[in-house]
């Protein structure tokens, strides 16, 4: 076995191995939220203003350190393989738009442990069937066998094809492997809206109705725990 073909076949067996020990290393610790919502120990107290009824969920008033959104994050995790980006970036445009002051993050959500360990299986066997396609005379007789088996030979008649078809049907079952199909929305860690358990994505107008009721809770518990009454 010459060097090119060693190189086709001990490379992908490296990568494959770095990627097992990568998926077991313990990731890194999040940065500390700094903008969660009860934000009130880190603002200057708020000015006493006259007790006033507010319509909610119509009705929020802005806070005077900025906008509506100030000091609350909305997570959407996302099926990056899913082609999910699009919907992603314009649920944060409206929700930047709808809640000035508010942060949005998008991150990729994972398919499970199972199907990522499976997608790295994929490349070492469509990068295997070339290596025996293209070496086989040499690779068979190092393993034992003193003439290839008979289905190597229809193989090689055929090489095109064979390696075509692995290097297709590969990209297909990777592509499914990695993905997740998920749309998961949250509100200061908190999950509002999921993809998964209602098998569809939230609408615009929908999304926002939520978050608004989400916002409003927090301003009662924010008004409850500062002044003791609504302010």
């Amino acid at each position: 076995m010459d060097r090119v073909q060693i190189l086709l076949l001990g490379l992908p067996l490296f990568l494959f191995f770095s990627d097992i020990l990568t998926l077991f290393t313990p990731l890194p610790p999040p940065p500390p939220n700094s903008s969660h919502h009860h934000h009130h120990n880190h603002n200057p107290p708020k000015p006493h203003l006259q007790q006033q009824t507010l319509d909610f969920p119509t009705q929020i008033q802005k806070s005077s350190s900025g906008g509506v959104g100030y000091g609350n994050t909305v997570n959407i995790n996302f099926c990056s393989s899913c082609s999910y980006r699009g919907n992603a970036e314009t649920i944060k445009k409206m929700l930047e738009t709808s809640f000035p002051g508010i942060d949005v993050i998008l991150a990729n959500y994972p398919p499970p442990l199972p199907k990522r360990l499976l997608s790295k299986v994929v490349p070492v066997f469509q990068i295997g069937v070339i290596g025996i396609v293209m070496g086989g005379e040499q690779i068979f007789p190092r393993l034992g066998y003193m003439t290839p088996p008979p289905w190597y030979y229809s193989m090689r008649q055929n090489r095109f094809g064979t390696i075509a078809t692995a290097w297709l049907l590969g990209n297909v079952m990777q592509s499914y492997l990695q993905s997740s199909g998920a749309f998961e929305v949250y509100f200061n860690d908190e999950l509002v809206f999921s993809k998964l358990k209602e098998k569809r994505f939230p609408g615009e107008l929908e999304l926002r109705d939520l978050l608004t009721n989400k916002l409003a809770s927090s301003r009662v518990v924010d008004g409850l725990q500062a002044d003791g009454f609504w302010s």
